[in-house]
């Protein structure tokens, strides 16, 4: 499987997880390193905001529109 997403490319989160209740809603992220793929083959990527940095799941992003 191939990254969806690109390098610097912003993105939102779109599937809000567990630790996620904090998170502001709408916050825009940038991509800052592509991942390789977890066991189920899909592929993850290392987003960073103003405020944080985190991995997460294609599944879990979308493009900032």
């Amino acid at each position: 499987m191939s990254h969806k997403f690109r390098l610097h490319q912003r993105v939102q989160m779109v599937r809000a997880g567990f630790s996620d209740a904090q998170a502001p809603s709408g916050e825009i992220y940038e991509i800052v390193r592509l991942m390789p793929e977890d066991r189920s083959g899909e592929a993850s990527y290392r987003i960073r905001s103003r405020m944080a940095e985190r991995a997460v799941r294609e599944s879990e992003i979308a493009p900032v529109r």
